[in-house]
């Protein structure tokens, strides 16, 4: 039941790579099929990554030929070296993906950090990704820019790692001004994602996430 509703291509995928979901999984994909916000709070190696990206991922698989070069996901992580390793862990499924049905398009992955070469930023500012990996430092320089605005518009999915550490500090602050102002650019809801092996009071952390006035299925 858990992968009912995900792509003809995504489905048999998922059950060859993994056998079946995790809790995480099985939990948090409904209401992220749903387009709700949502906070996966689960043990390392339980599969929580996977659980926040894989409908996005659906999403654009959908899109086929209509999938315009553009940015829809955005994943935020305060750790650099992380956001390396979401970035080579999903380029590998997402090429198994497009060899297994030739109608899935070519999804793109990037990574936009301070280490970032400035040939590489020019790059990506004239050909976006799909999927876009930074941290809350970057985010901001990229809201700051006319270019990053450019690029960051067509934004619909906010992906936060390691929520806890950046609830209750200047980061966390910071980068909860820049979600506002990422979803007043984009001008509509954004649906917003957090992940992370350790997080309490679970409350606010999602009224971090989403912001007090709104909803956040935990």
């Amino acid at each position: 039941m858990a992968l009912s509703g995900f792509h003809p291509s995504v489905a048999p995928w998922f059950e060859e790579r993994f056998s079946s979901p995790t809790a995480p999984q099985a939990l948090g994909w409904p209401h992220i099929q749903s387009g709700q916000n949502v906070l996966i709070a689960a043990p390392t190696g339980s599969g929580k990554t996977l659980a926040g990206f894989l409908w996005a991922i659906d999403s654009l698989a959908r899109r086929g030929e209509e999938l315009r070069e553009e940015t829809r996901v955005l994943y935020v992580s305060p750790l650099k070296a992380l956001g390396n390793d979401v970035q080579k862990n999903l380029n590998g499924p997402l090429a198994e993906l497009r060899d297994r049905d030739q109608t899935v398009p070519a999804l793109r992955v990037l990574v936009r950090t301070g280490d970032t070469s400035s040939s590489q930023r020019a790059s990506m500012l004239k050909r976006p990704p799909h999927i876009l990996v930074t941290t809350p430092e970057s985010l901001y320089i990229l809201l700051g820019s006319v270019g990053g605005r450019g690029m960051l518009g067509a934004v619909r999915t906010v992906i936060v790692d390691e929520i806890h550490a950046l609830a209750g500090d200047k980061r966390g602050a910071h980068l909860a001004l820049s979600l506002e102002r990422l979803e007043r650019l984009c001008a509509r809801p954004l649906q917003r994602i957090g992940l992370s092996a350790t997080q309490k009071p679970l409350d606010r952390i999602a009224s971090f996430l989403v912001g007090a006035d709104r909803l956040c299925e935990v």
